[in-house]
Order: C-alpha cells, then sequence, then structure tokens
C-alpha cells in the first residue's frame, strides 16, 4: 500500500495524500448486482435488436446507461439515435433489472463504512445510475454513513465515466477537495479510468469476471479481489 501510495504522489507530483473522502462506485462494490444488470442488459437489447453479452455489460460499467445503449446502436447499426430513443430503450432494461431479485450487500462494506465514518472521513457514492429507486436503497441500508448531497448520479454530469466528471463532482459535493484528499474504490476499467483521470488514488475491486490485467490496464493503483481485502488494509 505504502509502495503504491508513493508511486501515485509521483506520478501527479502531489506532495501529500490525506484522504478526506472515499468514493464508491455502487454496483459491483456495494452490491453483489452485476449479475442481474448483465441479465437485464442481454433481455432488453435483445428485444431491440442489439447483441449484447455479459462481457459487453461488465466492461460497459459504470458508464451512463444511455452513453452505453448509443455506442452499441451505433456500432452495430451504424446510426446515432436520439437521447430520448436511448432512454426509452433503457427503461425497459431497468424495468427488467428491477424484476429480479434484490442484490445482496458485499461481505465487509458495512464494516469499511465504520472505520471510515470512526475515522471521520466523508463517504461519497458515485454512480452512473439515475435511478431513483436505487438511490433509496443506498439510504435505506447506508443512512447511517452517507448523506443523499454526497451521492454523484448519471444526472449530475453531462459526460459519464470513463470521463473524470463524475468522480470530479464528487470530489466537490464532499467538501470542494483536491484529487490527493480523495480515494476512489471501483471494479469497473470504465470507472478506473475515470478516477485516474480525475488524479484521485484508485483502488479497483475484482468482483466480477474480468481479469485482473484489464483494471491493471485500465490505471488502478492497485487491485484487490474482495471488500474484505479493503477491510484488512484500513485497520
Amino acid at each position: 500500500m505504502i509502495e503504491a501510495i508513493n508511486k501515485y504522489l509521483e506520478k501527479y507530483g502531489f506532495e501529500h495524500f490525506e484522504p478526506k473522502a472515499v468514493l464508491f462506485d455502487m454496483d459491483g462494490v456495494l452490491y453483489d448486482s452485476m449479475p442481474n444488470h448483465a441479465i437485464a442488459w442481454q433481455r432488453a437489447m435483445s428485444d431491440f435488436s442489439i447483441c449484447m453479452t455479459e462481457a459487453d455489460a461488465y466492461a460497459t460499467e459504470g458508464a451512463r446507461g444511455i452513453d452505453t445503449i448509443q455506442n452499441m446502436v451505433k456500432k452495430q447499426k451504424g446510426t446515432l439515435i436520439t437521447l430520448d430513443e436511448a432512454q426509452k430503450m433503457y427503461d425497459v432494461k431497468t424495468r427488467y433489472f428491477h424484476e429480479m431479485s434484490t442484490p445482496r450487500i458485499f461481505d465487509g462494506v458495512q464494516e469499511v463504512m465504520q472505520l471510515l465514518r470512526a475515522r471521520d472521513i466523508t463517504i461519497g457514492v458515485v454512480t452512473g445510475s439515475g435511478q431513483r429507486p436505487l438511490i433509496d436503497r443506498l439510504m435505506k441500508d447506508f443512512g447511517q454513513f452517507i448523506k443523499e448531497e454526497h451521492i454523484v448520479t448519471a444526472y449530475d454530469v453531462t459526460r459519464g465515466k470513463p470521463a473524470p466528471d463524475p468522480y470530479l463532482m464528487g470530489l466537490q459535493k464532499c467538501g470542494n477537495l483536491q484529487p490527493w484528499e480523495g480515494v476512489v474504490v471501483e471494479n469497473a476499467p470504465l470507472g478506473v479510468r475515470a478516477g485516474v483521470a480525475a488524479r484521485i488514488f484508485t483502488i479497483a475491486v475484482n468482483s466480477g469476471p474480468l481479469p485482473d490485467s484489464v483494471l491493471i490496464d485500465a490505471g488502478a493503483d492497485i487491485v484487490l479481489s474482495r471488500m474484505t481485502e479493503l477491510l484488512g488494509i484500513l485497520r
């Protein structure tokens, strides 16, 4: 961990690493929800004659849903659909997702948040989702640790992950912080790229089927296999 921090400081020329906020992605980091998302994506896109594989769902995880849809349609059909058209398709995917069982919270998440709160470190969530039911569940499950004003959704930015905008907004919402005052916890390559683009120390938790090399190539400062490993580091 110390070696990774020193490399991070050297890379950006920062003098200090003083975390005041930890910014968590939601799906695949806090919740074991990506298998459900992958199934919902495949079903919904099939309805519109778009082929989307499980690997595609994991590779594009973290991006705004409408951006993913526009890119998939353009790639396979050669046309750029409107945001309204993409939103209608995304609504179908959302409906399929909410018809499925509620994903569990990953082991170690509650304990990590308890430790952060005890150390007076602000907890933020940066998600590519804008679905109100998911935000409501965040507050139900983690309301003792998270304030809603510290949540960044797809509606807070015009450029989603892998652009740095979502995590820069997270720093702003958590107290107008500088990059060296934050930590990103991600599971997806697009999210890792977003954290790195924002020049924030980025931890990847590889909770899915992608090889570690994909997250390393995306720029992750550290790659862990589960949230309980992060708990061990914090202790």
